[in-house]
């Protein structure tokens, strides 16, 4: 019975990786079809969501079985626990790639956010596509310092996320009430992202240390 249980508790595990992986795609895609106005790619990435939600689902079965049949205790416990919690933050940050492809959509032919703000956006992509390369890489290694590199990645983003904010707020805005809307709302999408982000790293180093990092306790919580 231990074998099957270690099989199960495996297989959870390599779900959530194929879920970062997933949600990396999206957010790669989701970006390519924003900056190209690229309405083709935005659909594909709108009708990939299913995808992901449907390996939440998976997943969450498949541990609410384990908890029922295998009893699980400690350890083992804290990790079907955590990985319930960690598939929605991964499925929330599908949804954000989403979001931000429908965008795309709705404003073609025409750009969602000026030009003169498209490299702030472009960066928080960056950040956000790299920390969906290091939760897969943390997921597998439960290396510490990639906890801390998405930390670091996450800190960024909030740093232009409010850059954005003070663009929008400035006498020098010319940006029309749906362009203001569609600024912030990019802004918004593309660091929740990293904040959930943040949220499966800090239930990754729980599950191994079983406490919070420290680098990690003052990083507000994300629904």
């Amino acid at each position: 019975m231990r074998k099957v249980f270690q099989a199960e508790l495996q297989s959870i595990g390599e779900e959530l990786v194929e879920m970062t992986q997933l949600v990396g795609i999206a957010m790669e895609q989701a970006w390519a079809s924003f900056t190209n106005v690229d309405t083709e790619l935005a659909q594909e990435v709108i009708a990939a969501d299913a995808r992901i939600d449907f390996k939440q689902n998976q997943l969450d079965e498949r541990a609410i079985d384990v908890l029922a049949l295998q009893g699980p205790v400690a350890s083992d416990l804290r990790m079907i626990v955590g990985s319930l919690r960690m598939s929605a933050s991964l499925e929330r940050m599908g949804d954000l790639a989403r979001h931000i492809a429908q965008l795309t959509r709705l404003r073609y032919p025409e750009p969602v956010v000026p030009e003169v703000i498209m490299s702030t956006f472009s960066e928080m992509a960056r950040l956000d596509i790299a920390i969906a390369k290091d939760l897969g890489e943390l997921l597998e290694t439960r290396d510490p310092e990639v906890a801390r590199r998405i930390i670091e990645s996450n800190r960024q983003i909030d740093d232009l996320h409010a850059s954005v904010f003070r663009v929008v707020a400035s006498p020098d805005w010319t940006g029309s009430a749906p362009t203001t809307a569609d600024t912030t709302l990019t802004s918004r999408y593309l660091e929740r992202f990293g904040d959930h982000g943040v949220s499966v790293a800090r239930k990754v180093t729980y599950l191994v240390t079983g406490e919070w990092e420290p680098g990690l306790a003052g990083e507000t919580p994300v629904v």
